[in-house]
């Protein structure tokens, strides 16, 4: 009970402290994607590769917007890791996938990369392809927001509350913050089911 009550507690202070004004900045970065029919690349590596698919569907599906990761084609990436090694796995799919000026690569990381401690260079080697293509970059991060927090046009950092915490918050906070960023009015094509069946239903007794 002692930890979940801290943990919780901590949940409180993200939603309290997490900067909004770079959530409005990543929607009209999106909103501009879709409106020039631009794709959006998500990467990520472990939990935060999970999340890049689960964002795929959502952005495809509720935005309408044209998606992918490379975490999807495990045949692929695979084959790359094999072939040319794990640091070099995403930049050559980016140029492979013909990255441009009107796309977005989207990171999901708790770290963000780091050249220094060589850590997630496979995403710091994406980003400098995603740089030298023209292509906005956006990150959801945890600690200090790392290679992507300095490279990114906008990066939603989630503040460190505890050192034991900081993994599984900032990959809860990645879910957390991209549906929120999908249901914005800008972004959403489609409504979900459930609200879908609950305004009908309330149409329905009216």
């Amino acid at each position: 009970m002692k930890y979940a009550k801290r943990y919780f507690e901590e949940v409180q202070t993200i939603a309290q402290t997490i900067d909004l004004n770079i959530i409005e900045q990543m929607i009209q970065i999106i909103e501009t994607v879709k409106n020039q029919k631009g794709r959006l690349f998500f990467i990520g590596v472990g939990g935060s590769a999970a999340n890049c698919t689960h964002a795929v569907n959502d952005f495809r599906k509720i935005g309408g917007i044209e998606c992918y990761t490379p975490n999807d084609n495990v045949a692929e990436l695979t084959a790359r890791t094999n072939d040319e090694g794990w640091d070099t796995v995403y930049g050559p799919w980016l140029e492979c996938s013909n990255i441009s000026h009107k796309d977005v690569v989207f990171v999901f990381s708790v770290g963000g990369g780091s050249k220094e401690k060589n850590v997630s260079v496979n995403l710091i080697n994406a980003l400098d392809v995603a740089s030298q293509a023209g292509a906005k970059i956006l990150g959801i991060t945890g600690r200090d927001g790392g290679y992507t927090g300095k490279v990114a046009d906008a990066c939603v950092i989630i503040p460190t509350q505890s050192p034991d915490t900081i993994t599984p918050h900032a990959e809860a906070w990645q879910a957390v913050v991209w549906h929120m960023i999908v249901t914005d009015p800008r972004i959403m094509a489609m409504s979900n089911k459930w609200e879908s069946i609950e305004k009908n239903n309330s149409k329905v007794s009216i």
